[in-house]
C-alpha cells in the first residue's frame, strides 16, 4: 500500500510502497477514506511522543471502509462505514469498563503506538470495543475530522469544564481543534472570545459564532480585532470584553504561553481545559499556580472522547446543531501532506486539513 513515511524525527517525510498492516485478531483493517493532518502529528513528527519506532507512518483521525475482520469480532463484519476515537482502549481494564477507554493505561493510538491513517490501509485494535459507525448522512471526511480536534473538544467542554447557556468562553488558539471549541461553545449557548495570531482563522472563528476575536501580535499582546484597542495583553483584554474574565479557558495550541494567558483570562473560580499538548523544552512548561491558588481555579485535562460517547455528539451532528463540515479547509494528497507536515506547527491554516490516500 502506499503510505507516508518517516524514517527518523524530524526526517523529511516520504510517500513510498510499505506491507499492508496486520490484521489483529481483536480487530479489523480500515481502507481509509479520509484522515486529518493534525498538530499532534506535527508532535510526533518532531520527536515529542516516547515509544514511537521509526520507519513510523503517522495519522490518528480517520474514517473509511472495513476489509477485513479478525478472528474473535464479534460486532462487526465488513463493508461498514467507521471512524475510531484516537485513543482505542483495551475493553478489559477498570477505566475501559467504566466507559472511560480515553484514559486506558493500555491504550493503543493509531499513528503513535503503531502505524497510523496517512497510508491506504490501518490497522484497528480492539474493534468492538473502539470502532463507531459513521451514520449514513454523515459524509466519511465530516467523520474523519471528529476523531482527535472535534471529539477533544466537544468532551472538553460538555463533560470536563460543564459549559452552560450564558458562560463566557476565552478559547486561545483557532486552529481545528479551537474552531471546534468556538462551534461547541456557541451550540451550547455559551459566549466565546477567540484568540489567536492569524486573523484569517479569527474571521472564521467570528463566522462560527465568536463573539469577540482577538489578535495576538508577535510579541504577545493583543493587537485587535472585534473593536480591541489593542492595549494590554490577552488576560486583560479578554476580561475587559467579557466584564471580569471568562468563566471557562481553553487552551488549544500547547505552548506556556498559551497555557499562562488562558489561565489568566479566566474569572475567580473559573475553569480552565487543557487540550493543547505541552512538549517539555526545558523541563515542564510553567503554569502561573499562583493564579490558580489564589483564585480557586479549576484545572482540567481532556485526552479525546471513548466510542461509548459518540452517539450524543453524533445525534447533534445528524441533527444539524453542530457541522463540523464547516471546519474542513482543504482536502489533500499523501505527497502534499509530506510537505506540509515539519511546517505545520507555523502553518496559517484556518480549519481542518483532510487527507486523501487515494490521491
Amino acid at each position: 500500500m502506499r503510505a507516508l513515511v518517516l524514517d527518523a524525527a524530524r526526517a523529511l517525510p516520504r510517500v513510498d510502497a510499505v506491507p499492508d498492516p496486520a490484521l489483529p485478531e481483536d480487530g479489523v483493517l480500515v481502507r481509509v477514506t479520509a484522515t486529518g493532518l493534525c498538530r499532534s502529528d506535527w508532535h510526533a513528527w518532531a520527536g515529542h511522543d516516547d515509544g514511537i519506532t521509526f520507519p513510523h507512518v503517522p495519522g490518528h483521525e480517520l474514517a473509511g471502509h472495513i476489509t477485513a475482520v479478525g478472528a474473535s469480532v464479534r460486532q462487526w463484519h465488513g463493508g461498514e462505514r467507521v471512524t475510531v476515537p484516537f485513543v482505542c482502549g483495551c475493553g478489559r481494564c477498570t477505566w475501559c469498563l467504566a466507559g472511560d477507554a480515553q484514559v486506558c493505561p493500555d491504550q493503543q493510538q493509531p499513528g503513535f503506538t503503531h502505524d497510523g491513517s496517512f497510508a491506504e490501509l490501518v490497522a484497528v485494535h480492539a474493534a468492538d470495543v473502539n470502532l463507531v459507525a459513521v451514520p449514513d448522512d454523515v459524509d466519511l471526511a465530516t467523520a474523519a475530522a471528529l476523531g482527535c480536534r472535534f471529539a477533544t473538544a466537544y468532551r472538553a467542554l460538555v463533560a470536563r469544564a460543564r459549559v452552560t447557556a450564558g458562560e463566557w468562553v476565552c478559547v486561545v488558539g483557532a486552529g481545528g481543534v479551537g474552531l471546534s471549541a468556538v462551534m461547541i461553545a456557541r451550540a451550547l449557548g455559551a459566549r466565546v472570545v477567540a484568540v489567536d495570531r492569524n486573523a484569517e482563522a479569527l474571521r472564521v472563528a467570528a463566522g462560527l459564532g465568536a463573539e469577540h476575536t482577538v489578535l495576538i501580535g508577535d510579541e504577545g499582546g493583543a493587537v485587535g480585532g472585534d473593536g480591541v484597542d489593542g492595549a494590554g495583553v490577552v488576560p486583560d483584554t479578554v476580561a475587559e470584553l467579557t466584564g471580569g474574565g471568562a468563566h471557562i479557558s481553553v487552551d488549544a495550541v500547547g505552548s506556556a504561553g498559551t497555557c499562562a494567558d488562558a489561565i489568566r483570562s479566566l474569572r475567580r473560580r473559573g475553569r480552565h481545559v487543557q487540550i493543547g499538548l505541552l512538549p517539555a523544552v526545558d523541563g515542564h512548561p510553567r503554569v502561573p499556580m499562583d493564579r490558580v491558588i489564589g483564585w480557586e481555579l479549576d484545572l482540567l485535562g481532556s485526552h479525546g472522547m471513548a466510542a461509548v460517547d459518540y452517539p450524543g455528539m453524533l445525534a447533534l451532528i445528524e441533527q444539524g446543531s453542530l457541522q463540523p463540515q464547516r471546519l474542513i479547509e482543504r482536502t489533500i494528497g499523501l505527497a502534499e501532506a509530506a510537505e506540509l507536515l515539519p511546517g505545520f506547527d507555523r502553518a496559517p491554516v484556518a480549519g481542518i486539513t483532510v487527507i486523501d490516500p487515494a490521491r
